[in-house]
């Protein structure tokens, strides 16, 4: 199964936060902010679903199927240091999300599609992956083509800004450059990954 592509508001009612951006999203989970479907009474959630729920927060936040974020936990395993922070790196090391985070694209989705749709080239080749991993020194642009130049630019203008200080954007030529790999404490997940680490080496 790929990404998530139904009812993006019910899920940020679900897990009680924030994980789809765009407006309607947000303005369906002000307007009920009880989880959706039938409520007959409270009932106690669970440690295992108080895990869960968590671990769905990165999925849908990144826009990962259950296979990737299989593989790039047992990464973030094999890789020396915390296994939770391995996993949010490689997570923020995406590119669909490092595209965002710059502040060139409004949602995570939209950046996710601009990749898919060849929109942007990596180190000057195309890239059309939004799984792919970047590393310090990369650069990421549009393509020169009109349309989609002023696409981004258009969106730059309308008050994006970056919100990752490990990148650095130049607006007037659609640039991205990764200074460094973000710290633990830029990351921008609102997930709790203690609890998905140990959820996910059950």
């Amino acid at each position: 199964m790929g990404h998530y592509t139904g009812p993006k508001a019910r899920v940020n009612r679900r897990l009680k936060t924030t994980i789809y951006e765009s407006n309607g999203c947000r303005k369906a989970a002000d307007r009920h902010d009880a989880p959706p479907g039938m409520h007959t009474r409270p009932s106690k959630v669970s440690g295992y679903g108080i895990a869960l729920a968590e671990k769905q927060k990165i999925k849908h936040y990144y826009g990962l199927s259950e296979r990737q974020i299989r593989r790039l936990f047992a990464e973030a395993v094999r890789r020396p240091g915390n296994t939770g922070e391995n996993l949010l790196l490689l997570c923020e090391s995406r590119l669909d999300n490092v595209i965002r985070r710059a502040g060139m694209t409004v949602t995570r989705p939209q950046a996710r599609q601009g990749v898919g749709h060849g929109h942007f080239l990596l180190n000057g080749r195309k890239a059309d992956v939004a799984s792919i991993l970047v590393k310090p020194g990369d650069v990421i642009y549009v393509k020169g083509i009109g349309n989609l130049q002023t696409v981004y630019r258009d969106i730059l203008s309308r008050g994006s800004e970056i919100t990752a200080p490990f990148l650095s954007l130049d607006g007037p030529n659609l640039t991205i450059k990764v200074d460094r790999l973000p710290m633990p404490d830029e990351f921008s997940c609102p997930a709790n990954v203690n609890l998905v680490v140990e959820f996910m080496s059950r």
